[in-house]
């Protein structure tokens, strides 16, 4: 069962509890009866097994995929000319 997060609005107090995925959110505080708001954190991600990196497609005998076909180098961007000074008056 996943753990959750929860922080009350109100007095600030802020704790995790165990809940089942079907159990209802949390709504009040436990210390002052305010409201309270669920906390999110970013969960990490881990790849297992094949298909997952580049090598994973290519056969024994080299690449089963054909390589891109190479770019033209880009011209280098034009310097806009600066702005005429305004005129005083």
């Amino acid at each position: 069962m996943p753990t959750y997060a929860y922080a009350c609005k109100d007095c600030g107090h802020a704790f995790d509890i165990v809940q089942s995925f079907s159990d209802s959110s949390l709504t009040s505080c436990p210390e002052c009866g305010g409201n309270l708001r669920k906390k999110f954190n970013s969960v990490g991600v881990v790849f297992k097994g094949s298909g997952f990196y580049r090598t994973d497609s290519r056969d024994s005998k080299g690449s089963s995929v054909s390589p891109a076909p190479a770019a033209a180098p880009a011209a280098p961007a034009a310097t806009p000319a600066p702005a005429p000074a305004a005129a005083a008056s």
